[in-house]
């Protein structure tokens, strides 16, 4: 009874950590009262009297529902975890202070304009309001860490935005990557790993790179985790010659992280001059997805090669120097101390050079280790000094037509986006901004010499040449982070584009009906139809052989499969079994060490082998030659006895959900034993990440190789004729708090493709709130 009764005073203590969300509060800072309306699905719309205000507002909303994830997120991106969490994330602290995102963050917020530093000081002061008034518990990740939130600052903001952008980029460790391989691998091979690289001029520099490989394969370990194979999203528009309502409508959803809370939040703000709906990161003052009163526009990522590593030489004659083009220099050097919870603090000596933070510095040092007369350092355009993105986010919020879009777009640094635009006069539009560097020879795939010019960034590519469209004739845009150039552009921004499969999906389906409408680019957002394993299969199904009828029953089966990626079926899951055993039976043996970093479902490195260099279907560990049929037949056959092992030995209990479930983890609250799934989100769901309706995962986890662990945590479709009848949702629930009954509120809708109505009508939107609250200054 005792325990009982303690842990209903415990529980009842921890609800006083949810917010108000009905009543009137008197917080300093505004300059007039401020109303915010949670609508039934506990989304706050903001009705402010002036911008200033509205930011203020949304500050104050977030930290009421998202507190402990923007107090994560910050410390974050200042490499400051270890504070609260202990020697755990020492790692990921000592890789961000190397990196430099304080400083960058520190920079930036003194290169925005006076409205930007504004908008961004409201929605601090906002959220320092909230901690200001708050009362009872703080959430429950505090008490279990024994921390507690510190005031926000503008550099917070600032410093998210460009881990965003980190988890958007990821050319430097497959740079690091190529280069190991080069080292050993031929011409030919290459081709066929990297098949947008050119391989045929490695002859000069192949012994120097099977020099260095020792270090890059450790340059790898520098990273805190290996790019996310699969991330990426879809958004696109039609104009009013294509729908129902003869205006544009536009859709988009972007493929990140699966985590509960998700890393959207849902919000409306009104204000004199701004009336901006749409999907938010915890930490930003405005929507960075979604719509004004005239406008709407949607993101996916472009890929492009922004991050270099420089191999730079050590002055013989003195180590504390770089070699340059102009002789020897002195490195930069500063002094991060890194506080650890339940440790001694960590010093760290971060040295610079002129073309970034010494990466390799990082490393233990070891027997062997080629470090004597060479380093690495790291380059990546969110590091710059003026990169005022987070700025440029605030004006895409209040741009009223294409101009004010096109100036939004001039203050992207990093990452850089394909964003597609509609309004509500009928137009369509894209752009893709940010800054692309411009090298002084083409030396992007591999590090380059530091001690040379030949990779220095020499300028970016101007804003007027790149890539945008404006009311094209054919009245449709696509992306889904393709090629978004054709072969003749005159600049270069990445060879890493995706494959085309999902956009050649999203363009067949548009294809297949005269006139769409909200639910019709809905239905295309939840398409299960995997195009590119649909042109692979035919070839691992000719040349398949098996030895016993239950096998060659599921290879009947196969032949009749369509590519469709449904939850229920067993087709998906042997498929990709198949794939994920085939991709080692091809290439682990010729990758040696470097299998490890490349292994992914990788569709036409596949197809390739097995076309065009056969001599990848030889096991290069045997005596015997092995051919394309005999090591996809052993593919398939290991596949069979792994799902057996795993599902059970009758075909008819496999079903692709069970083992592609989504599994959205609680960063803190998801490591606790015993009860930590009950702060998780997980429920089978469908499609790959090559399918329209994504979902990608990690073939190395040998556990749970297919667990969907990224995928479209927002999806929206703007309908530029009745904007009221635009629909968004979001993966997880408004609230970060696992007391509140808005904590998972939108995953069975989410994971059931269905949405919420995006509504800023007042009158329309009061109908079922919960509650509003209205903030007064004193």
């Amino acid at each position: 009874m005792l325990a009982t009764a303690a842990a209903a005073a415990a529980y009842l203590y921890l609800r006083t950590s949810l917010p108000e969300l009905d009543g009137e509060l008197k917080v300093a800072g505004l300059e007039a009262p401020v109303e915010i309306v949670r609508d039934e699905h506990a989304i706050p719309h903001i009705f402010a009297q002036s911008e200033h205000d509205a930011y203020f507002a949304m500050g104050f909303v977030l930290a009421q529902d998202r507190l402990w994830q923007m107090e994560f997120q910050r410390r974050l991106a200042a490499g400051r975890l270890s504070e609260i969490i202990g020697p755990r994330t020492l790692d990921i602290d000592k890789f961000i202070r190397t990196l430099g995102i304080p400083q960058a963050s520190v920079a930036a917020a003194k290169a925005l304009s006076p409205e930007g530093r504004a908008a961004l000081e409201a929605y601090a002061a906002g959220v320092n309001a909230f901690l200001a008034t708050r009362g009872g518990a703080l959430p429950l990740e505090f008490i279990l860490l024994g921390a507690s939130p510190e005031p926000w600052r503008i550099e917070d903001t600032i410093g998210w935005t460009k881990m965003m952008a980190w988890d958007l980029s990821g050319n430097a460790f497959d740079e690091a990557l190529r280069a190991r391989m080069a080292a050993f691998l031929s011409a030919e091979q290459l081709a066929v790993l990297w098949p947008e690289y050119p391989t045929s001029d490695l002859g000069r520099e192949r012994e120097a790179l099977r020099q260095l490989a020792p270090l890059l394969r450790r340059v790898a370990e520098v990273f805190p985790s290996r790019p996310v194979d699969g991330l990426g999203s879809n958004n696109w528009v039609l104009s009013g010659a294509h729908t129902k309502s003869g205006k544009p409508l536009l859709a988009n959803d972007p493929h990140l992280g699966l985590s509960t809370p998700s890393l959207w939040y849902l919000a409306h703000l009104k204000a004199p001059g701004l009336d901006v709906i749409g999907g938010t990161l915890p930490g930003i003052p405005t929507p960075v997805l979604g719509r004004t009163d005239q406008i709407a526009w949607g993101f996916t990522n472009t890929g492009p090669d922004v991050q270099d590593l420089y191999l730079e030489r050590l002055d013989p004659a003195d180590p504390k120097q770089y070699l340059t083009p102009d002789g020897p220099r002195p490195f930069v050097e500063r002094t991060e101390v890194i506080k650890v919870k339940g440790e001694a603090d960590v010093t760290l000596v971060v040295r610079e050079s002129r073309h970034g933070p010494i990466v390799t510095d990082l490393l233990e040092k070891s027997e062997g280790f080629v470090t004597k007369d060479q380093v690495v350092a790291f380059a990546w355009t969110a590091l710059a000094p003026d990169d005022i993105t987070a700025q440029a986010g605030i004006r895409l919020s209040s741009a009223k037509d294409w101009a004010g879009f096109l100036k939004a777009g001039r203050e992207f640094v990093a990452p850089q986006q394909n964003i597609v635009y509609a309004d509500r006069e009928g137009h369509i539009g894209y752009l893709a901004p940010g800054r692309v560097p411009i090298r002084q020879s083409d030396i992007g795939w591999l590090p380059a010499d530091g001690a040379t010019t030949e990779g220095d960034w020499i300028d970016v590519i101007p804003f007027d040449d790149l890539p945008q469209r404006f009311d094209p004739p054919e009245g449709r845009i696509v992306t889904a982070n393709n090629r978004v150039v054709e072969p003749d552009y005159r600049y270069f921004i990445a060879r890493d584009f995706s494959p085309p499969y999902r956009a050649d999906r999203i363009n067949e389906l548009l294809d297949a009906q005269e006139k769409h409408d909200v639910e019709s680019f809905a239905a295309i957002q939840q398409d299960v139809r995997a195009r590119g394993l649909m042109k692979l299969l035919p070839l691992l199904l000719e040349r398949a052989k098996v030895e016993t009828p239950e096998a060659q029953a599921m290879l009947e089966r196969l032949k009749a499969f369509d590519g469709t990626m449904a939850a229920d079926k067993a087709e998906p899951l042997v498929v990709m079994t198949w794939l994920r055993h085939l991709m080692r039976a091809l290439f682990a043996d010729e990758l040696k060490n470097t299998f490890s970093d490349y292994w992914a479902i990788q569709l036409e490195p596949m197809a390739l082998a097995l076309t065009q260099l056969p001599a990848f279907c030889d096991d290069v560990g045997t005596d015997a030659k092995e051919d394309c049929g005999a090591i996809v037949s052993g593919a398939f056959a290991q596949a069979l006895s792994d799902l057996a092992e795993r599902y059970g030995k009758d075909p008819a209990s496999w079903r692709w959900g069970e083992a592609h479930a989504v599994q959205a983890k609680h960063r803190i609250l998801g490591q606790v034993p015993l009860i930590g799934p009950l702060f998780e989100i997980a429920m089978p769901h469908g499609g790959e990440k090559d399918t329209v309706n994504a979902g990608g995962y990690d073939v190395t986890n040998e556990a749970n190789p297919f667990r969907q662990i990224h995928g479209p945590g927002y999806r929206a479709v703007y309908d530029l004729a009745e904007p009221d009848r635009s629909v968004f949702i979001q993966s997880s629930g408004q609230s970060g708090n696992p007391f509140s009954p808005y904590y998972k509120n939108f995953a069975a809708l989410w994971a059931e493709g269905r949405y919420v109505p995006m509504v800023t009508d007042r009158a329309k939107l009061e109908a079922g709130a919960l509650g509003t609250l209205k903030l007064s200054p004193p």
